[in-house]
């Protein structure tokens, strides 16, 4: 009898969550692509391609929505338990509130695993694709990075020639192994400079014993030091590793060292991984949250004071991830504290709550 009640509180549970996610999912795609038509107006192209993007991006930000879609669908899914009067049929059984609540929080911290190890390198693969080809139509974007196995590959575009760069890594602000293509407008190769590296904190990048091929003029010349114009320097390279949605968790861990030596920051990627470890506690938490508001509560209160608790509680667990992010930005606190204390504060609340409604 208790795995019939165990799969009745479970399906219920992920059909109340599945359709909370396709509510997100659809008002996402919808305000998404308002943006996205905005953004491709003056250019003539098919409705399908802001529609397509539309699809990549939403994903992510859904999975970044994840707690509190699931804790919204946890208020929705125990009003749906405390109205229908199934509450009492369960309660019958032997199913205390924290039984109901432990199991449905078991469930989520499973499906948050599930979302990490199955969905997460779907979306990241989305995301980058969105990236890509949102760059290729960018009035204001004259150039292209990207990083994979094959290192950091850069791309130029001025009004007389464009550049193809090529570095095995970047340490810190300093590019390894360079090579620099130069051609011109009609795609024919004017130059090709061999550097074994090149700082590229400042504009000219400072490069390092460099060897230039110019083909034009039949010229092979060797610099020790030599001056390279980009308008591509540090800052705006490394713009680009700070977005790890491209790369999904399952990638995170099991290349850390190789992303490291590409470029990526140890610091970003040890509070990108945090912050993927963090979901499935996270959507626990949520769970075992609104439990508390609403199975923990004896008063028969109407909907709507649900849905104002509800909204506030969401807002003040946002705010305060902000706040906490704020304080490790300034130094006070470190980076994985800061993304651990929410959680933690609100581990203290819930256990606190559950004890209380347990007596109930």
């Amino acid at each position: 009898m208790n795995s019939i009640i165990n799969k009745y509180l479970i399906v219920k549970f992920f059909k109340t969550i599945f359709n909370t996610i396709l509510i997100f999912f659809s008002l996402g795609i919808i305000l998404n692509l308002f943006e996205e038509i905005e953004f491709f107006k003056n250019l003539n192209l098919p409705f399908s391609l802001p529609f397509i993007l539309s699809l990549s991006f939403v994903p992510t930000l859904i999975l970044e929505l994840l707690p509190f879609i699931v804790f919204l669908s946890s208020i929705f899914y125990f009003l749906h338990l405390r109205s229908s009067k199934d509450l009492l049929s369960i309660k019958v059984f032997g199913y205390s509130n924290a039984k109901i609540i432990f199991i449905l929080s078991l469930f989520s911290f499973a499906f948050g695993l599930f979302i990490l190890l199955a969905i997460n390198p779907l979306t990241s693969t989305l995301i980058k694709y969105y990236e890509v080809e949102k760059a290729l139509y960018s009035k204001d974007v004259d150039h292209l990075i990207s990083i994979n196995k094959n290192g950091v590959w850069i791309k130029e575009i001025t009004e007389n020639d464009y550049k193809i760069i090529n570095a095995k890594n970047l340490n810190k602000a300093t590019l390894e192994k360079v090579s620099v293509y130069i051609f011109s407008n009609n795609h024919k190769l004017k130059k090709r400079i061999e550097s074994e590296s090149a700082l590229i904190i400042n504009n000219p990048w400072q490069m390092k014993k460099a060897y230039i091929y110019d083909f034009e003029e039949g010229n092979n010349l060797f610099f020790e030091s030599f001056e390279f114009k980009s308008d591509r320097v540090y800052e705006k390279i490394t713009s680009l590793y700070k977005n790890l949605n491209t790369i999904s968790f399952l990638n995170l861990v099991f290349n850390y060292s190789q992303l490291n030596e590409k470029g990526y920051s140890k610091k970003l990627l040890n509070e990108k991984i945090n912050r993927l470890i963090s979901i499935p506690v996270f959507l626990f938490l949520m769970v075992v949250l609104a439990g508390i508001f609403t199975i923990g509560s004896l008063k028969n209160k109407q909907n709507f004071y649900y849905m104002i608790i509800s909204i506030l509680t969401c807002i003040a667990i946002y705010y305060f991830k902000d706040l906490s992010i704020a304080l490790a930005q300034t130094g006070k606190i470190s980076l994985i504290l800061s993304i651990w204390m929410p959680i933690l504060i609100i581990s203290l609340f819930c256990m606190i709550g559950v004890i209380q409604i347990n007596e109930k």
